[in-house]
C-alpha cells in the first residue's frame, strides 16, 4: 500500500479521524488482529459472531498504525459508517494512483487454481500481486488491491459471487483490463437457483471491461462462450475449440499432465506439477489471460512448467514412506470438481497398479437437487472404476448410494457417520498399495482425514507445496 495519513484516508472514504490526523499508514490493510502488520491498517468488521472493534487495541499494540472502524476504539482510527464500503473506496483510490494492469477472473470451479498459475506467469514479466488463498469477496478484493504499491506491474484478482451485482461491485473496486470467466457450473446453485442465473452473475465481470480490454472466455462452455456478446471488449477464447488450445495430453504415474499449448499457430510444451487432467484447462485459461496482457507464448509455457502449488488442500499429493499415496483435495467441492478429482485418482491408480479409495464428503450450497447431485458423483466414481467409495456423513450418503446402484460396478461403498468414523475405517482398511483421494466442500473439513492418514508414518511431499493460506475474511 502507498503511504497515507489518517487525514488523507478519511478524505478518501468520507470519514473522520479519531486521533492524530498526521499518523501515517505505511503497511497493508488486514483483518486478523492475531497477525498484525507493522504500520498497517486494521479493518474492524462487525460479524455475526465476532466484532473486530473488540480487537483494535490488540492490533494496535501489535504494530498497526491505525484502525478503520465504525466507532471509537481507544486507538488512532478513521471512522466511517460502513468500514467495509470505506475499505472498497480506499482500494479504488489507491489503484487509481498506480500504473498497474488489473486482471480479474471468476468461475464456478478452477478459479483459484487458475489464479495461482496466472500469478506465477505474470511474475516472470514484472512485480505481481495476486489474491491470497480465496480472498475473493467484498473484503478480500480491496485487501488484495491494497497490497499493491508503485512497483507493482500486475494485479491478479479472483472474484466470487453470492448473488447478482456482487461481481459488478468488485469490478468497481478493481476495474479490470483483462477479465476471464473460467466456466459456469453448479457451485452455489442453492443461492442462485439455476446455472443460467449463475451465468448472469459471472458475466458481470466482462460487462465491466473497457472497449480496449480483453474478455477471456471458455470456448467449450455453452454458458460462458456467449458472454462475448455482453461486452465491448475483444474476446479471446480458450479451450479445445478456442484461440488458446492444447493437444497431446499425457499423464505421468502421479496424474500430472504434460501437453502442448497452442496460440496463433505456435505450439510450446508444458509439464504441470499438479495432478489431474482438469489442470490443463486451468493452465490454458491462465495462459490466455497472460497473452491478453501482452506476454508471449513461449515464456508463458515455460512459466507454467515451473509453477508450483500456492494454495493448500488442492490436489496435494503425499506419499508415506510405506508407499501409501494420499491425494488431499479437501478445500472445496462441487459435482464437476468431484468428477475431475475422481478421474485423477483413477489415473494415478491405473498407472501405478494400485487400488483406489475415494473418501468423499458433502458438497454444500447445491440447493434442492443436492441429493441427486451426490448420487451422480457416486455413479461417476463407480463408472470410473473406483474400487472403494467412502461416504463421510449423512449429507454425503447419496454418494455411496449412487455408486451401489451403478450397473456392473464391482467395488465397495462404505457409509460412515462422520470424520472420526471415516478416518478410523480408512486407517484400518487401506494398505501401502492404495491411492486415497479425500475431497469435500470446505465446511466438511475432511483435511483432518488426510492429515490423520499421514500422521501415522510421517508425510513425504511428492509435489512441492507453498503454504499461502490466509484467514478467510
Amino acid at each position: 500500500m502507498i503511504a497515507m495519513t489518517l487525514e488523507e484516508i478519511a478524505a478518501v472514504v468520507g470519514g473522520s479521524v479519531d486521533g492524530d490526523p498526521t499518523t501515517a499508514v505505511t503497511g497493508e490493510a488486514f483483518l486478523d488482529s492475531r497477525s498484525p502488520v507493522p504500520g498497517g491498517l486494521f479493518v474492524a468488521v462487525s460479524g455475526e459472531r465476532v466484532d473486530g472493534h473488540d480487537y483494535a487495541e490488540r492490533a494496535h499494540h501489535g504494530g498497526a498504525a491505525a484502525v478503520l472502524a465504525a466507532r471509537p476504539t481507544g486507538v488512532p482510527a478513521v471512522l466511517a459508517d460502513d468500514p467495509v464500503a470505506a475499505l472498497g473506496r480506499l482500494a479504488r483510490h489507491v489503484l487509481e494512483a498506480l500504473d498497474v494492469t488489473v486482471l480479474a477472473l471468476t468461475g464456478s470451479q478452477g478459479k483459484t487454481g487458475t489464479k495461482d498459475y496466472l500469478a506465477q506467469v505474470l511474475a516472470t514479466a514484472g512485480p505481481t500481486v495476486a489474491t491470497a488463498g480465496n480472498f475473493n469477496n467484498e473484503l478480500g478484493v480491496p485487501l488484495t488491491v491494497l497490497r499493491a504499491d508503485r512497483d507493482t506491474a500486475y494485479l491478479a484478482v479472483e472474484m466470487g459471487a453470492r448473488g447478482l451485482g456482487h461481481i459488478a461491485y468488485l469490478c468497481q473496486i478493481a476495474p479490470p483490463r483483462v477479465a476471464a470467466v473460467i466456466n459456469v457450473g453448479t457451485a452455489h446453485l442453492g443461492e442462485f437457483g439455476s446455472r443460467e442465473a449463475i451465468a448472469v452473475a459471472k458475466g458481470e465481470i466482462v460487462e465491466s471491461l473497457p472497449g480496449d480490454g480483453v474478455a477471456v472466455l471458455n470456448a467449450d462452455d455453452e454458458l460462458t462462450a456467449p458472454m462475448a456478446g455482453r461486452t465491448a471488449a475483444r474476446p479471446l477464447m480458450f479451450g479445445v475449440a478456442g484461440d488458446v488450445s492444447w493437444r497431446g495430453v499425457e499423464l505421468d504415474d502421479l496424474g500430472r499432465p504434460s501437453f502442448e499449448l497452442g496460440y496463433a499457430g505456435e505450439w510450446c510444451p508444458v509439464r504441470l506439477t499438479q495432478s489431474g487432467a482438469h489442470q490443463v484447462l486451468n493452465a490454458a485459461a491462465a495462459a490466455a489471460m497472460a497473452l491478453a496482457a501482452g506476454l508471449s507464448l513461449r515464456p508463458v509455457a515455460d512459466a507454467l512448467t515451473a509453477a508450483q502449488p500456492l494454495s493448500r488442500w488442492r490436489m496435494e499429493i503425499h506419499e508415506r514412506p510405506d508407499g501409501l499415496v494420499v491425494v488431499n483435495d479437501s478445500y472445496n467441492a462441487n459435482p464437476a470438481s468431484m468428477t475431475a478429482a475422481i478421474d485423477a485418482l483413477v489415473a494415478i491408480g491405473g498407472r501405478r497398479g494400485r487400488r483406489t479409495v475415494a473418501v468423499l464428503g458433502e458438497m454444500k450450497e447445491l440447493g434442492a437437487g443436492a441429493l441427486e447431485d451426490h448420487r451422480s458423483v457416486g455413479r461417476a466414481a463407480a463408472a470410473a472404476g473406483v474400487d472403494v467409495v467412502v461416504a463421510v456423513g449423512d449429507p454425503a450418503r447419496g454418494i455411496g448410494e449412487g455408486a451401489e446402484v451403478t450397473p456392473g460396478w464391482s467395488g465397495v461403498a462404505v457409509h460412515t457417520a462422520g470424520r472420526a468414523e471415516a478416518l478410523s475405517w480408512v486407517r484400518e482398511n487401506v494398505s501401502a498399495q492404495d491411492v486415497v483421494l479425500v475431497k469435500a466442500s470446505r465446511g466438511a473439513a475432511l483435511e483432518v482425514i488426510a492429515d490423520g492418514l499421514l500422521e501415522e508414518e510421517g508425510p513425504t511431499p511428492v509435489t512441492p507445496e507453498v503454504n499461502n493460506e490466509v484467514q478467510q475474511p
